[in-house]
């Protein structure tokens, strides 16, 4: 199944409209560069201002709606999203560069999330406190009113419906604003909403790149602002919203595997081997470097080399592949970069780490490299591509010190039969996310996410959990004598 280009537009104050200025950008099939997905507004500041005056009139209006209807909206928008989970997944394949299956367990969890959240816009509730006069004290959790919300483009659904969901659930307007490479889906979960029966003033979206997303961080109308991206991207988010608005930041990571001595080697491989290359290495998540005790280092390394080179790089559409490319040029220039980084540092390259042939695509192969020492920048540095670096440890010491040695804990892994040894791990590693025995990336829906150091904030958990929902309500305290 193939679609021609679906030109976008913005939804601003309830209507689709062109950015103010006409200007526009083309999005393109990383995979084939000549297929055009479509022409998408190019916003400016002004663009962003008058969305945000926009919903802040539709928020007031969907404030005031009861959580019943709420919830029947994300309901009827998970619906929406189900009927077309053929052609989203098409569509998801051909914008963002994913495999047709990983496509499809994005387009297939989306829907959930919203059923989710339509749940959690039910469990709002408050408390009530004794007086000391005899009357009732009792508290609200009521709506920030306008929730700003800024996306990546590696999960184009499945992110901002973790956002958007939860925000409309407790009754915000939200402003979109998502990334200039996945702008279609991110076009069509609004349509989801809107066929859903939300109102069109409750939302908008805003195209374009950071000049809108550094206006709707600024503008002191937007009461929360949730951001999942890169590092430094979200330092300057943090600091445009200041301290009198809250802020949700979701940022990078350095997701290493730790392998022990008695580890089943085979099964560590493939973990390691899914953490690294799935969705091309581009996930906040992904496993980035792998710490083997010395005992087992070499064994371990060549068998995840023998994986690496079994990968079938290519477009995802395509039967037999199991990795797709880059989905964008400046994604392939960083990876070639820090490939060229890591072999001047010293890092002996085993495999991969080369632009394939196909110049209609951003396609390149996976890249393994071993004997890299902590202060080699593809030890401590956010690459977001398909890029494996190999240390080795004496020990779990060792091992948890390596891991811990760069600014993100995000998600970390161990790969043992030792129980006691791996309680250790989980308790000891500097990390929001702990796995053992299984990938650093993926997690289950209902599970609280967020990660330690610099990859966030720290203040309220994403996805799920208590603090989530917190994140987009007030509290009030109500006193009430007899």
């Amino acid at each position: 199944m193939q679609t021609g280009p679906q030109n976008g537009l913005n939804l601003i104050a309830g209507e689709w409209v062109p950015a103010a200025g006409g200007r526009t950008f083309a999005r393109r099939n990383p995979a084939d560069r000549a297929d055009l997905i479509g022409e998408f507004p190019e916003s400016s500041a002004a663009d962003m201002a008058a969305a945000i005056a926009g919903v802040q009139e539709g928020a007031a209006e969907w404030g005031a709606v009861p959580a019943e209807r709420r919830a029947a909206v994300l309901e009827a928008a998970a619906d929406w999203l189900e009927e077309r989970a053929e052609q989203l997944t098409v569509e998801l394949v051909r914008e963002e560069g994913k495999t047709r299956a990983e496509a499809a367990i994005e387009t297939s969890r989306t829907p959930k999330n919203l059923r989710f959240y339509a749940g959690e816009a039910l469990r709002i509730t408050g408390t009530s406190h004794p007086a000391d006069d005899g009357g009732l004290v009792y508290t609200r959790r009521e709506p920030v009113g306008v929730v700003g919300a800024i996306t990546p483009w590696n999960f184009p659904l499945n992110i901002p419906s973790r956002k958007l969901g939860p925000a409309l659930a407790a009754g915000n307007g939200v402003v979109f604003k998502p990334s200039p490479v996945t702008p279609l889906l991110a076009q069509r979960l609004v349509e989801a909403l809107l066929a859903g029966g939300l109102p069109p003033k409750a939302i908008a979206l805003v195209h374009g790149g950071a000049e809108p997303g550094a206006a709707l961080a600024a503008d002191p109308r937007v009461g929360a602002l949730t951001f999942t991206g890169s590092t430094e991207a979200g330092r300057a988010i943090h600091a445009a919203v200041g301290p009198s608005r809250r802020c949700q930041l979701e940022m990078g990571g350095k997701n290493a595997v730790i392998v022990l001595e008695d580890a089943d080697l085979d099964r560590a491989a493939q973990i390691i081997a899914k953490g690294a290359y799935g969705l091309s290495g581009q996930a906040c998540t992904g496993t980035s470097r792998v710490i083997a005790h010395e005992t087992v280092h070499d064994a371990l390394l060549e068998r995840v080399v023998r994986l690496t080179e079994a990968r079938t790089v290519g477009n995802g559409l395509h039967e037999g592949v199991d990795m797709g490319p880059l989905a964008a040029d400046f994604q392939l220039a960083k990876v070639l970069d820090y490939v060229r980084i890591g072999e001047e540092e010293g890092a002996k390259l085993l495999t991969g780490g080369r632009r394939l042939a196909d110049e209609a695509g951003l396609f390149v192969s996976p890249a393994v490299f071993a004997g890299v020492s902590a202060d080699d920048r593809i030890a401590r540095e956010e690459i977001f591509g398909p890029v494996l670096a190999f240390q080795s440890a004496a020990d779990l010491d060792e091992a948890i010190a390596l891991a811990d040695a760069t600014e993100f804990g995000l998600s970390a892994g161990i790969v043992t039969r030792d129980l006691d040894r791996a309680f250790a791990f989980a308790r000891r590693i500097r990390s929001g996310l702990v796995k053992i025995n299984q990938p650093t990336s993926g997690m289950s829906m209902t599970v609280p996410f967020g990660g330690l150091k610099e990859s966030s904030t720290q203040t309220f958990k994403e996805q799920a959990g208590d603090s989530m929902m917190l994140f987009y309500t007030q509290e009030k305290s109500v006193y009430m004598s007899p």
